[in-house]
């Protein structure tokens, strides 16, 4: 999900901003640029730190700016398919609800929740098992499986990804605790 890796990139330092701390003005900018966009491989930049400049910049004719070659440090969030991924529900809708893995939402879709028929009540923000009466609220802790990733590289805040909870071991974590009693229970039920 996280991983930590050396990156390089250029940074554009305005002309305005060269007569300030150079070291300073480029990790700013480095932030700027970086944080919160796809690098390359897909993945999320979630922190740009330890910033140095790498060389000499150069000027472009005609535009006054200097364009800095620069290595960072790359705090970095990955989603790979299949991944089980584990977050909070932080809004529903009539369509499904959408859980927080990380800096990222996802969404379950409503017939990806549970396997059973499930009603959306967007008024009190849950989903609600029509035979087990099983709810997803808001705020609710629940573990998913990575089904679809479609990133959008100009508006990272557009990418889809799609979960699923509908297999063993998935859903949220009430129900999986409760899940277990049961079988504990059934199990020693047996033994006696």
């Amino acid at each position: 999900m996280y991983i930590s890796k050396k990156a390089m990139g250029v940074v554009r330092i305005p002309p305005e901003r060269l007569g300030e701390n150079l070291d300073e003005v480029v990790e700013e900018l480095a932030r700027q640029q970086f944080e919160g966009k796809y690098d390359q491989d897909k993945n999320l930049v979630v922190l740009a730190r330890n910033v140095k400049r790498e060389g000499p910049g150069r000027v472009v004719h005609g535009d006054g700016a200097v364009y800095q070659n620069v290595a960072y440090d790359a705090l970095l969030f990955r989603l790979t398919q299949h991944e089980v991924v584990q977050g909070f529900v932080c809004d529903v809708l009539k369509f499904g609800a959408f859980l927080r893995i990380g800096p990222v939402d996802a969404l379950v879709h409503i017939s990806q929740v549970i396997d059973d028929h499930v009603d959306a009540d967007v008024e009190n923000k849950r989903l609600i098992a029509r035979e087990t009466k099983r709810d997803l609220r808001l705020n609710d802790e629940a573990r998913a499986r990575v089904v679809s990733i479609s990133i959008n590289e100009r508006n990272p805040r557009e990418s889809k990804i799609g979960l699923t909870m509908r297999q063993p071991g998935l859903g949220k974590i009430d129900w999986l605790e409760e899940d277990r009693e049961a079988e504990e229970e059934a199990k020693q039920g047996k033994e006696e």
